[in-house]
Protein backbone atom coordinates (compact mmCIF):
# COMPACT_ATOMS: atom_id res chain seq x y z
CA UNK A 1 0.00 0.00 0.00
CA UNK A 2 1.18 3.76 -0.81
CA UNK A 3 0.17 6.54 1.18
CA UNK A 4 -0.23 10.02 -0.81
CA UNK A 5 -2.08 13.00 0.18
CA UNK A 6 -4.63 14.28 -2.13
CA UNK A 7 -5.51 18.08 -1.82
CA UNK A 8 -8.68 19.58 -3.15
CA UNK A 9 -9.05 22.99 -4.91
CA UNK A 10 -11.57 25.66 -5.46
CA UNK A 11 -14.75 23.62 -5.97
CA UNK A 12 -13.67 20.72 -5.14
CA UNK A 13 -12.76 21.62 -1.69
CA UNK A 14 -16.34 22.76 -1.16
CA UNK A 15 -17.73 19.53 -2.46
CA UNK A 16 -15.46 17.75 -0.56
CA UNK A 17 -15.63 19.53 2.41
CA UNK A 18 -12.21 19.64 3.33
CA UNK A 19 -8.78 20.56 1.53
CA UNK A 20 -6.86 17.54 1.51
CA UNK A 21 -7.12 14.22 3.00
CA UNK A 22 -4.19 11.07 3.50
CA UNK A 23 -5.25 8.13 1.73
CA UNK A 24 -3.67 4.47 1.49
CA UNK A 25 -3.81 3.23 -2.23
CA UNK A 26 -3.01 -0.52 -3.40
CA UNK A 27 0.61 -0.19 -5.34
CA UNK A 28 0.15 0.81 -9.19
CA UNK A 29 -3.33 2.72 -8.99
CA UNK A 30 -3.52 4.54 -11.59
CA UNK A 31 -5.13 8.12 -11.42
CA UNK A 32 -8.24 6.72 -12.91
CA UNK A 33 -8.37 4.01 -10.03
CA UNK A 34 -7.76 7.05 -7.55
CA UNK A 35 -10.74 9.50 -8.62
CA UNK A 36 -12.88 6.14 -8.09
CA UNK A 37 -11.52 5.72 -4.71
CA UNK A 38 -11.85 9.31 -4.22
CA UNK A 39 -15.70 8.77 -5.59
CA UNK A 40 -16.07 6.17 -3.17
CA UNK A 41 -15.01 8.52 -0.32
CA UNK A 42 -16.40 11.79 -1.23
CA UNK A 43 -20.06 11.10 -3.63
CA UNK A 44 -19.90 14.69 -3.68
CA UNK A 45 -17.14 14.47 -6.37
CA UNK A 46 -19.00 12.32 -8.52
CA UNK A 47 -20.26 14.69 -11.25
CA UNK A 48 -16.76 16.56 -11.78
CA UNK A 49 -14.37 13.52 -12.30
CA UNK A 50 -14.66 13.27 -15.68
CA UNK A 51 -13.14 17.11 -15.80
CA UNK A 52 -11.05 16.78 -13.16
CA UNK A 53 -7.50 17.99 -13.84
CA UNK A 54 -5.07 16.25 -11.91
CA UNK A 55 -1.46 16.66 -11.16
CA UNK A 56 1.18 14.53 -9.04
CA UNK A 57 3.98 16.04 -7.27
CA UNK A 58 3.29 19.25 -9.54
CA UNK A 59 3.55 17.94 -12.49
CA UNK A 60 0.37 17.37 -14.71
CA UNK A 61 -1.03 13.84 -14.70
CA UNK A 62 -3.48 11.57 -17.18
CA UNK A 63 -5.95 8.87 -16.55
CA UNK A 64 -3.24 6.11 -17.48
CA UNK A 65 -0.50 7.54 -15.20
CA UNK A 66 0.63 5.49 -11.91
CA UNK A 67 0.60 7.28 -8.57
CA UNK A 68 3.57 6.87 -6.70
CA UNK A 69 4.32 6.22 -3.32
CA UNK A 70 4.42 8.95 -1.20
CA UNK A 71 2.98 11.59 -3.74
CA UNK A 72 1.09 14.87 -3.70
CA UNK A 73 -1.82 14.38 -5.78
CA UNK A 74 -3.95 18.01 -6.31
CA UNK A 75 -7.13 18.40 -8.00
CA UNK A 76 -8.68 21.22 -9.48
CA UNK A 77 -12.02 21.64 -11.60
CA UNK A 78 -11.62 22.31 -15.23
CA UNK A 79 -10.71 26.10 -15.65
CA UNK A 80 -12.44 28.36 -18.47
CA UNK A 81 -11.59 32.19 -19.47
CA UNK A 82 -10.95 34.97 -21.72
Amino acid sequence: MNRIKVLFFATLRDRAGTKSVDLEIPAETTVQRLKNLVVDEYPGLKETMDTVVISINREFAFDESVVPENAEVAMFPPVSGG
